[in-house]
């Protein structure tokens, strides 16, 4: 079969696996939301569900990068689960939590600003400090964020859920920044999408394991199948296949286009819980989207702009 001549260019110049990564990842507190609602389940027993059915696909990641990098020593090892911890674990189960309390656009923008964060920590780490342009684009998302927590305060009827939600979310977001931090040697050793595979494999063990440790198998089992469904498509859609996308987009168009590409995200999200949620879009919720879009993309580090290709919690 032939395929048509605009999608052959998109499939070549890789702009069509950009946009499907950005699609999958933005999906991704859809699908949370969707669950929370299908069913009782608590963010616990539904990351564990989701890491449990993303598992074999980790695996299936690890064994596509086999020929990348240098072999797994037990120091590579330790420093793999480490970033799986932070990456995927920890920022993982705050954002589950967070989604409890606030809509999928707020949870969605906040997650977005982790580049301020990184810049953050790179300062402090290299006693460096951040240019005034910087600053000033920092000031821009958060400007852009208190917008958007007004917006959401007006929907909720009140701002203390609005708080715990957002409070937990910013956690996700500096976890996550953390994990991106320290991947910098270790993509050089072995290639984004097998130390995708490799943190994601030792994460969804340490998921695993904490759910075993509160809760038994059982109420697992007998979740609603929405809740499975979600899950599912979580795992597939917004989890492994868009760190595949993302590693064929950067092949063929670069990390930089295809980080621009991801601002898409936020944008994809905010329409998606209107259309699918039935969340409220209101003219605070735009403004903020465009402040923090255009604070984050004046932030973003040029040699290290690949930052959807590991970010399954997104």
């Amino acid at each position: 079969m032939t395929l048509p001549a605009p999608l052959h260019r998109a499939l070549a110049n890789g702009s069509l696996y950009a946009v499907l990564a950005a699609l999958g990842f933005s999906f991704k507190a859809i699908f949370v939301k969707l669950a929370y609602a299908a069913g009782p389940v608590d963010a616990i027993a539904l990351l564990a569900l989701r890491m449990a059915l993303a598992l074999p696909l980790f695996a299936w990641l690890v064994w596509s990068g086999r020929g990348q990098g240098a072999p797994l020593t037990l120091g590579a090892g330790l420093r793999v689960a480490l970033l799986g911890l932070f990456g995927y674990y920890l920022a993982s189960l705050f954002d589950f939590y967070g989604l409890q309390y606030i809509s999928a656009g707020l949870e969605r923008l906040i997650l977005f600003t982790y580049p301020t964060l990184v810049l953050l920590i790179q300062a402090v780490v290299q006693r460096e400090r951040p240019s005034l342009r910087t600053l000033a684009a920092m000031g821009l998302c958060y400007l852009g964020l208190g917008i958007a927590f007004v917006h959401d305060i007006g929907a909720a009827g009140g701002g203390s859920q609005v708080l715990v939600g957002a409070l937990w979310v910013f956690a996700s977001a500096v976890t996550y920044a953390l994990y991106y931090s320290g991947t910098g040697m270790m993509l050089k050793r072995m290639g984004s999408m097998r130390l995708a595979g490799l943190c994601g494999t030792a994460s969804s063990l340490m998921v695993l394991a904490h759910y075993l440790l509160v809760a038994d198998i059982a109420p697992l089992l007998s979740l609603p199948s929405a809740v499975w469904l979600n899950a599912a498509l979580m795992a597939l859609f917004s989890t492994v296949l868009p760190i595949y996308w993302v590693a064929l987009a950067i092949q063929r168009m670069g990390p930089t286009h295809t980080a621009a590409v991801g601002n898409l995200g936020p944008v994809l999200t905010v329409l998606a819980s209107w259309a699918i949620l039935g969340e409220t879009v209101s003219l605070y919720q735009v403004i903020g989207l465009a402040l923090v879009l255009f604070g984050v993309s004046r932030l973003k580090p040029a040699n290290k702009a690949e930052p959807q290709a590991s970010a399954a919690q997104r």
